[in-house]
């Protein structure tokens, strides 16, 4: 085939693959189980968008207290200003996670001297992966794809010269991550690690607009935080007697934190997922026990393989990159070398929350992470094992039609979705009984 319309074949499987995967999304989305984060993201939003009244404090955390702010609400109950209906906010998270997606597709691009190809094998690896799909629902990690594309593309913007806007920008998507969820911290030291290593170059003025923006959007909720201190802590006893550096004198947390980075990269998606289809809507109880262990076996397997590759991945990448980690080593020699810094900087910054954390992470609190966590598979991909090779392509379509048929199976039955569900009938009903006629708590 002639290279320019290869390339141009390319490009429409790349959009008709970002098609799919908002189609899958929408799906996802529709059919969700209403329960625990959903419901208090549901509270806030919609007392806000019915009563005025918004809450200067986000969901709850395992440990911790509160996420701090009113952004969470505002993300529900901005858009039903907009349009009331149960969708409004979905539509907008949705929306939020493919210009996540985009802006780090948009940095792929730019490292790989827009080759369609590589766009097309890290839309598969991100966009259809179901670890990214299962997240298709009303809950606070889910906008976190967002706020690690626009660290991702600022910090790229920034990795020869300071600049203004995208400065601003850096430390926005920091701030905003910190409004979202606790794993915000992640970010900050991978920033930290890029200042040190010379690959980001930050505007003082940029720096400064944002934070200040930032501290005003907290200001009330400071405020609430001198009048009731509880809200920074988990009301459970036990829960208080963790303490900040528990993660690292448990170590088991850290071996965790690695495990994850690992998982991220691979098929070895979370038993959430795995472990609770039933296929209940199949006509025979023997069908449905063959279908669940076949399943299981299934999903096993490929966690097995594909968790191979993952540390396969991540031993050439670092072995790309060894020699480049220290500010000794001198300015950065390449797109591709500074990309794999950035990486290096993200899976250091996840074993370092980890260790400093209270709790024992679960998936959802180092999802921030995950689209990096595929970089050390991309680059495996690209310079091993497709190197040259047009007549091997067939495992990427093999791979796409396996991703469609376990997300399809997700996202019918498994614990955070159901066919059975109806996410805008779970919304109406608990706003109609708790919400709507509520007179507003001030």
């Amino acid at each position: 085939m002639n290279p320019s319309k290869r390339s141009s074949a390319t490009a429409a499987l790349f959009w008709c693959g970002l098609l799919l995967g908002s189609v899958l999304a929408v799906w996802y989305a529709s059919q969700q189980v209403v329960q625990g984060d959903q419901l208090q993201m549901i509270d806030n939003g919609y007392m806000g968008a019915y009563h005025g009244v918004w809450q200067t404090v986000g969901n709850s955390a395992s440990v911790v207290g509160n996420v701090p702010g009113s952004l969470l609400a505002w993300l529900v109950g901005g858009p039903l200003l907009i349009w009331d209906s149960p969708y409004a906010p979905m539509a907008f998270l949705l929306l939020v996670r493919l210009v996540g997606f985009l802006l780090l597709d948009n940095v792929i691009r730019q490292v790989f001297d827009d080759r369609t190809e590589v766009r097309l094998i890290f839309l598969a690896l991100c966009w259809l992966n179901p670890w990214f799909l299962f997240d298709s629902l009303l809950y606070n990690p889910s906008y976190l794809i967002f706020c690690v594309g626009l660290h991702l593309w600022s910090a790229w913007r920034l990795r020869e010269s300071p600049a203004f806007i995208p400065s601003f920008l850096h430390v926005l998507s920091i701030g905003l991550a910190m409004q979202l969820h606790f794993s915000w911290p992640v970010l900050v030291i991978l920033s930290g690690y890029l200042l040190y290593r010379g690959a980001l170059r930050l505007n003082a003025w940029g720096v400064l607009l944002a934070i200040a923006l930032v501290g005003l959007s907290l200001f009330p909720y400071l405020q609430q935080v001198l009048a009731n201190p509880d809200i920074t802590r988990n009301a459970d006893p036990a829960a208080r007697e963790r303490y900040i550096g528990w993660g690292g004198v448990h170590v088991y947390p850290v071996l965790k934190a690695v495990i994850y980075w690992l998982r991220y990269g691979s098929w070895a998606f979370p038993s959430q997922l795995v472990n609770h289809t039933e296929f209940s809507w199949l006509p025979f109880a023997t069908l449905q026990w063959v279908s669940v262990m076949s399943w299981r076996v299934l999903l096993g397997l490929l966690a097995l393989l594909t968790m191979v590759i993952s540390l396969v991945a991540n031993v050439y990448a670092f072995k790309l990159i060894k020699s480049h980690l220290r500010r000794r080593a001198g300015p950065v020699q390449s797109a591709q070398h500074w990309l794999l810094l950035y990486t290096f900087g993200a899976w250091m910054a996840a074993m370092i929350s980890a260790a400093l954390a209270p709790i024992v992470f679960n998936y959802w609190h180092l999802t921030v992470i995950f689209p990096i966590a595929l970089i050390p598979v991309l680059f495996w991909l690209v310079k091993v094992y497709w190197r040259g090779a047009e007549k091997t392509t067939w495992p990427l379509w093999v791979a796409v039609a396996l991703m469609v048929i376990i997300n399809v199976v997700a996202l019918n039955d498994s614990r955070k979705f159901s066919w059975r569900a109806n996410y805008a009938e779970q919304v109406i009903i608990y706003v109609d009984q708790n919400i709507r006629q509520a007179p507003p708590i001030r």
